[in-house]
């Protein structure tokens, strides 16, 4: 019984779904379609440009985007080169793998001033994402402030306060690395609503910041304990773990040019400016019975920078139920109705870290199976056929993986010294590696900003 599906993404989530179905079924056509020109989401635009281990995973998808049965179809915007109905009517199955690249909203007066933005603008940009390429944030001030208390959080401190030589190494994009260098941040503010306790930074984030060359780590050691309401054992461990590894690089050196704030317990209350942000009046918190209680006590850091890296959603697409309070796609663990299902941070929210996602590609490979072979009969969908009859008939200009490839081969020869890359930040500069005229990129620019 041969099944031909069609996923909307190629970031882990999708991958996994494509890897798992090869895995399970012998017979499947699978064709993974994106709206960016490149393959693999956040591992290339959301992946901290200094973690270059962490995007090694990116080998194992290529092997799967190599498979002859697997097409990669970048470029292709789903609700606009082609709509989602239509590939219903083209395949027997429609993963959305889509991700949740929407900031949570702070919901506090001020958010509308310059000099605010969400993380999933400000890490695209600083990964050359094609869509925040032009964000050009304000980096001249003294002091940035970072709300929430995650490993998205001491990411964007990192980009922040490393060094010029600490980032050689790393795939930062060419137009941030010269901000960053041009800008005069000198303290960041790391601040969460919650206690350290509380804090949701992994253990390899955290040991980072001791080796940062030109950074002091600010904390009150007072603030690094245990709340006594945690009585479970194992929890308790855990927690004083990341808290002796904050104890350790608590530091203050002679010569250091920058300062990493630790603050914890503080809820962001008001942002302060006219037309740019210029501070933030935070109300100090307390716990209690695990929520987050204000005292009616306030603090204003100073800054003219904000970022916000409170969580993300995913956006409503036409024909799929959405539920608006947790911005996901709700599901019956995955599958949303015969024929369409969703993985990854779509299905579940956004939590987890890349291998999160195999789980979901499994079981969305099974349910995919069980349902083709439910039906009792061949399908008759054109599947491939019928999708490129779409682009066809709306002059869409597709990038296939092989496309991908000469395009990721420029980049990595067009590296400085020691860096992995140096990235291509728009579809143009993209197409100019594969030959294409001036005549055609601009008509393809036009589409892409169409979108």
């Amino acid at each position: 019984m041969s099944i031909s599906v069609a996923i909307i993404g190629a970031g882990p989530a999708g991958f996994y779904a494509a890897e798992a179905l090869l895995d399970r079924h012998a017979d499947v056509q699978i064709d993974i379609i994106e709206r960016l020109a490149t393959p693999f989401g956040l591992i290339r635009a959301g992946v901290a440009p200094d973690h270059q281990s962490t995007k090694l995973v990116a080998r194992r998808f290529e092997e799967t985007a190599l498979q002859d049965v697997v097409h990669f179809y970048g470029n292709v915007d789903v609700g606009n080169a082609v709509t989602l109905e239509e590939l219903r009517a083209c395949y027997d199955a429609v993963v959305l793998a889509v991700g949740a690249g929407v900031d949570r909203p702070l919901g506090i007066p001020g958010e509308h001033l310059r000099g605010i933005y969400g993380s999933a603008l400000f890490v695209g940009w600083y990964n050359g994402h094609p869509d925040f390429r032009d964000l050009r944030p304000n980096l001249a001030t003294p002091a940035a402030v970072i709300i929430g208390n995650g490993n998205v959080a001491l990411d964007i401190a990192r980009m922040l306060v490393k060094t010029e030589a600490e980032m050689a190494s790393s795939d930062l994009s060419d137009h941030a690395a010269e901000a960053i260098c041009a800008g005069g941040i000198r303290d960041v503010y790391i601040v969460g609503r919650r206690g350290a306790a509380d804090a949701k930074f992994t253990t390899a984030e955290l040991r980072e910041l001791g080796e940062l060359e030109d950074c002091d780590v600010v904390l009150n050691a007072a603030e690094l304990t245990v709340p006594p309401e945690i009585t479970d054992n194992r929890d308790r461990r855990l927690r004083e773990k990341n808290l002796a590894i904050l104890r350790g690089i608590r530091r203050s050196e002679a010569g250091k040019t920058r300062r990493l704030h630790f603050r914890f317990n503080l809820a962001p209350a008001t942002i302060d400016g006219h037309e740019r942000v210029d501070g933030v009046i935070f109300e100090r918190t307390r716990t209690e019975g695990g929520q987050v209680l204000g005292t009616a006590a306030f603090e204003r850091i100073p800054c003219g920078l904000v970022v916000t890296a409170i969580g993300y959603r995913t956006s409503p697409l036409d024909g799929v139920p959405f539920d608006s309070k947790r911005g996901l796609y709700p599901s019956a663990e995955g599958r949303i109705e015969t024929g369409l299902y969703v993985v990854g941070w779509a299905k579940r929210g956004p939590v987890g870290v890349i291998g999160s996602n195999r789980p979901d590609g499994a079981l969305c490979a099974d349910q995919i199976i069980a349902d083709a072979k439910a039906s009792e009969r061949e399908s008759a969908k054109p599947g491939r056929a019928g999708l490129e009859g779409y682009l066809a008939l709306r002059d869409v200009r597709s990038v296939t993986f092989d496309d991908w490839q000469k395009i990721d081969a420029a980049e990595v020869a067009g590296a400085r010294k020691s860096a992995p890359r140096r990235k291509f930040t728009t579809l143009s500069e993209m197409l100019s590696v594969l030959g294409e005229s001036s005549l055609e990129r601009a008509a393809a620019a036009r589409h892409e900003t169409g979108r």
